[in-house]
């Protein structure tokens, strides 16, 4: 898929608090999407949920495709509404005692650019 976006960014604790901030749903929710129904790190795992921008709607569907733990995480997702679908991967790694999560999105130039939301 061309045109990734990829972010990195380090943190003064270890990988495995990282980890727990992107596949916990407690902590998810604080700072991701605050209306994720469920969340589950294990291979297949599916979840649905709406977030609203005012003017559209955005039903979210996500599903686990890869789980190295405290490694990588990765999944589709895409909104019924539309035929493209995006991957995101969230990987970790260790910098003596500190993270550096990479944060990479795929399929973004997929979605229908007319959309403000997805350009």
């Amino acid at each position: 898929m061309p045109n990734p976006i990829i972010v990195e960014q380090s943190f003064t604790v270890p990988v495995a608090a990282v980890w727990n901030a992107v596949t916990e749903h407690e902590q998810m929710v604080q700072w991701y999407f605050e209306n994720i129904p469920d969340f589950r790190p294990e291979l297949g795992f599916a979840t649905e949920f709406n977030v609203s921008t005012g003017e559209r709607d955005f039903l979210h569907h996500w599903e686990i495709t890869e789980v190295i733990p405290q490694k990588k995480i990765s999944y589709t997702w895409n909104y019924p509404d539309y035929e493209a679908e995006g991957i995101v991967s969230f990987e970790l790694f260790e910098q003596d005692q500190n993270s550096l999560l990479r944060l990479s999105c795929f399929g973004i130039d997929n979605f229908p650019q007319d959309i403000p939301e997805f350009t």
